[in-house]
């Protein structure tokens, strides 16, 4: 009888050292999901969904908390692809949320003070210059967030829409979804 408990206590202790090292060796840091949600967002960091930039809206879409259809960087096919990788129909834009055409900051470089309050408000690093100097805007960075427009005390920069033209359009693929036919024998 003493001899079946010791060998259960030591069964016991062994397996208990087993989960242990395996709960170390495997550990999963921060929610996979998270990550590939992540992935697929623009990475503009625009808060125009609600949440401080990209990761923790992927973060509350993982947990549930957050609907998909709320990044207009992101635009439809965005919201395509996260229903896609998380199972869900895709929806049109949230309430107070729609696509945007693609902008671009634009400095007035006659009214420019040079304070730099746009240079911090930027989340992608798209506006250069120093202070009491010039700021201009490296049209290639820019997201079209609107985050530089409302910290510029002097009303300065403004959006411009990129028109579509044969130097930036891009080709939406696929255009027409294309269904294989299975062939009858």
């Amino acid at each position: 009888m003493i001899a079946a408990i010791i060998v259960m206590a030591a069964i016991g202790l062994v397996l208990g050292i087993v989960l242990g090292w395996a709960e170390l060796k495997f550990k999963v840091t921060g929610n996979p999901l998270a990550d590939k949600i992540n992935d697929i967002l623009p990475q503009t960091q625009c808060g125009q969904c609600g949440f401080p930039g990209c990761r923790p809206y992927a973060e509350a879409m993982a947990k549930g908390e957050a609907d998909i259809n709320r990044c207009p960087p992101g635009g439809e096919a965005g919201i395509q692809r996260l229903a896609d990788l998380l199972g869900v129909e895709a929806k049109p834009f949230g309430a107070g949320v729609a696509p945007k055409p693609k902008s671009v900051a634009i400095i007035d470089e006659n009214t420019c003070i040079g304070c730099t309050l746009c240079i911090q408000a930027c989340p992608v690093d798209a506006i250069v210059g120093a202070s009491k100097q010039l700021h201009v805007v490296v049209a290639d960075l820019c997201t079209g967030c609107e985050l530089c427009v409302a910290p510029c005390p002097v009303d300065c920069i403004h959006m411009e829409v990129i028109h579509e033209s044969v130097n930036n359009w891009k080709w939406r693929y696929p255009v027409i979804p294309i269904h294989q036919q299975r062939e009858t024998a």
